[in-house]
């Protein structure tokens, strides 16, 4: 069969702005160009938030005088710190030790009422090691006095003991000098502490590197 030469080719419409297929087509080039501005925006955006001044020990009350202001890209953390936006809460406490110019972690301050352990004084005569700082590890050894005028063999009382603070100064005569340590102690361990304290017993401390409790 010849074709007719009379048909007439169909001809190619030129799109119309009215044709649901190109609208389409538009909106989903600008739904991904509008994802990755916001994309690229996020990740430049800088969130201000609070770090420790000079650290913070536990128990301290958190004021404008120990923290200072950062401005640092959080990303999806932003939600587990403190921001200046949202202000310094009132009335909370360091639960945990923050650290000179870390973040300030809304999980690591909360009312007096969540410390689970409390700063008690230790009076060492003896020689600390450097790494005896605030924020270290130390296990608090106690040797009782006995009827022989001396003292009994050592115990270990407090294991990994946190230091709070650790203060330098000399004896009333200044004849020699004494290492004030601020140690966290917990409630069920403060008895056998504040006993020997009373007691007039020997207590020495010893760097635990691993913090091992």
């Amino acid at each position: 069969m010849v074709p007719d030469s009379s048909a007439t080719a169909p001809r190619l419409k030129r799109p119309s702005w009215k044709d649901p297929r190109l609208l389409v087509g538009v909106l989903l080039v600008l739904v991904s160009v509008a994802g990755v501005t916001f994309l690229v925006g996020s990740a430049d955006r800088t969130t201000e938030v609070f770090a420790a001044r000079d650290g913070i020990a536990v128990g301290e009350r958190l004021t404008p005088d120990n923290v200072v202001r950062a401005k640092v890209r959080l990303g999806d953390t932003e939600q587990h710190y403190i921001t200046a936006a949202e202000g310094l809460p009132k009335d909370v406490v360091a639960v945990q030790r923050i650290g000179k110019d870390q973040l300030v972690a809304k999980a690591s301050v909360g009312g007096a009422d969540r410390l689970d352990r409390k700063p008690v004084a230790l009076s060492i005569t003896q020689t600390l090691p450097s790494q005896a700082t605030a924020g270290a590890r130390v296990d608090v050894w106690v040797a009782q006095p006995d009827a022989k005028n001396g003292f009994s063999e050592p115990k270990l009382i407090l294991p990994g003991a946190e230091i709070a603070e650790v203060t330098t100064g000399s004896t009333a005569l200044g004849s020699s000098k004494t290492t004030v340590l601020m140690v966290l102690v917990e409630d069920k361990q403060m008895p056998a502490l504040l006993g020997a304290q009373a007691n007039d017993a020997k207590i020495s401390v010893v760097w635990n590197p691993g913090g091992v409790r």
